[in-house]
């Protein structure tokens, strides 16, 4: 069935078919369809409360609209890409339910408001999907630490072994992190949660609307201040995509450690089968398959916050048909994000810890050397010389094939006299670990009041 363009008053000739598929944006936007439908049944709601429209056309258009949402969500209603956009499509449809009623719902309104507000109410839900999704990840790291408070780890910088660390310290150090990606999350809801609606085209609307009641209506908080801002800025959406861009980068990170760690080099963990794949050729192989599209999923997101930037650099006040290339990069990071984050969550639960072999690298690369170099310290030696010292016993060792629990106290009194027996208490994993007590250390008390502290906040 052929459509008329809603707008098409001033036109006397017909778009061009071509121009037509290309500006429109229903193959995508169609999955606005419930908060379109919930912003006009609202508008409308409020149109009637102050008159502007008969309460009997109130009541046909939400019971019309209603309709057509059974329809969409029942796979039985017809989107045409003649009408553009699913506000059309959904307004259009409306207008043949019920007539003249149908044509009303546009009072005091512009597609320019109405979108801003469908976009926030979109992404408002899928904030809260996501930031679900980020709790998910954080009980399963949790699980992992507590399962594992007792294994002790190399910790690395630059990749090389730097000093013990618990495994447990390590999965809570990405709570840390996964924790602050909600709380991003968290703040650009907040700065979001304001009705653009009532801006119109953007100056605003001569109708006598109540926008603060809408905004009751659909959950908002308050409204937005200017009609033009209202309608021109997608920084909430900007916002989102910075804060997912952060949120994958710490997934990246985490994986690349996952792929590393999985290694039969490492055999630091084992991921589960499910999360893995084969080789077509040699049958050995468990590829992480997960984490390695996680990791590669993360430039795809920081593509999409590109993208949007660069449509909005340059952009006059105050709606530009420009402003239609915002949804598709959105779109596809919440789809990313939700979907990694969910198969991540699922993922740290089921791996396996390797303790015997996190403990035999740990004890390897002269993880101790600091311990010693603290232990002379508080023997009265400068920190710079203790440095020294314990760099000359390093490079004696390194000679002599040896590691430091190796060497006797007679070759340990060779690089200072004031090295006693109590050396070797110093220099064990656990000693390591358990003298690291202070706050936000690796000491196993710290670790576990960390847990605690995360679980009680749940």
């Amino acid at each position: 069935m052929a459509h008329e363009k809603l707008w098409g008053g001033r036109f006397s000739e017909p778009t061009d078919k071509f121009v037509e598929e290309f500006t429109a944006s229903i193959d995508f936007d169609k999955r606005l369809y419930h908060q379109d439908i919930r912003g006009s049944i609202a508008h409308a709601q409020m149109l009637g409360k102050q008159g502007i429209i008969p309460l009997a056309d109130v009541e046909r258009i939400v019971e019309g609209l209603q309709e057509i949402l059974k329809k969409i969500e029942g796979g039985k209603f017809d989107f045409s890409v003649a009408l553009e956009d699913i506000h059309m499509n959904i307004e259009a449809r409306l207008s043949e339910k019920i007539g003249e009623a149908g044509k009303r719902l546009h009072t005091g309104r512009s597609r320019n408001d109405q979108v801003a507000l469908d976009i926030r109410l979109y992404l408002r839900d899928e904030i809260v999907e996501i930031s679900a999704y980020l709790d998910l990840l954080v009980d399963s790291l949790v699980f992992q630490a507590e399962k594992n408070l007792g294994v002790i780890m190399p910790g690395y910088t630059h990749l090389q072994t730097a000093q013990p660390i618990l495994f447990s310290h390590h999965m809570m150090a990405y709570v840390e992190m996964f924790t602050r990606d909600k709380g991003r999350m968290e703040d650009c809801l907040r700065r979001m949660d304001l009705l653009p609606l009532g801006a119109g085209a953007l100056a605003g609307t001569t109708f006598p609307i109540d926008r603060e009641h809408a905004a009751e209506l659909l959950d908002f908080p308050g409204v937005t201040r200017n009609s033009l801002d209202s309608v021109s800025d997608r920084d909430f959406a900007l916002e989102f995509m910075a804060a997912s861009s952060i949120l994958m980068m710490h997934l990246s990170r985490f994986s690349e450690e996952l792929i590393l760690w999985s290694t039969s080099e490492f055999k630091f963990v084992e991921l589960s089968d499910s999360f893995c794949t084969g080789s077509s050729i040699m049958p050995q192989k468990k590829n992480p398959d997960v984490p390695e599209l996680v990791r590669g999923k993360t430039g795809r997101v920081y593509g999409n916050l590109m993208a949007l930037l660069t449509v909005m650099k340059a952009l006059p006040l105050a709606y530009n048909k420009d402003m239609q290339e915002d949804k598709e990069p959105l779109f596809d990071t919440i789809d990313t994000v939700k979907g990694s984050l969910k198969i991540f969550a699922d993922m740290v639960r089921e791996m396996r810890v390797n303790a015997g072999n996190m403990r035999s690298a740990a004890a390897k690369g002269f993880s101790t050397a600091t311990d010693v170099a603290e232990y002379l310290v508080r023997k009265g030696m400068p920190f710079r010389d203790a440095h020294e010292v314990v760099g000359k016993t390093v490079a004696y060792c390194i000679a002599s094939g040896k590691d430091l629990p190796d060497l006797t106290l007679e070759e340990w009194q060779g690089f200072s006299e004031k090295i006693d027996g109590d050396i070797f208490d110093c220099i064990t994993l656990e000693a390591s670990v358990n003298a690291r007590a202070a706050t936000g250390g690796t000491a196993p008390e710290r670790v576990k009041a960390e847990i605690e502290r995360v679980k009680a906040g749940r």
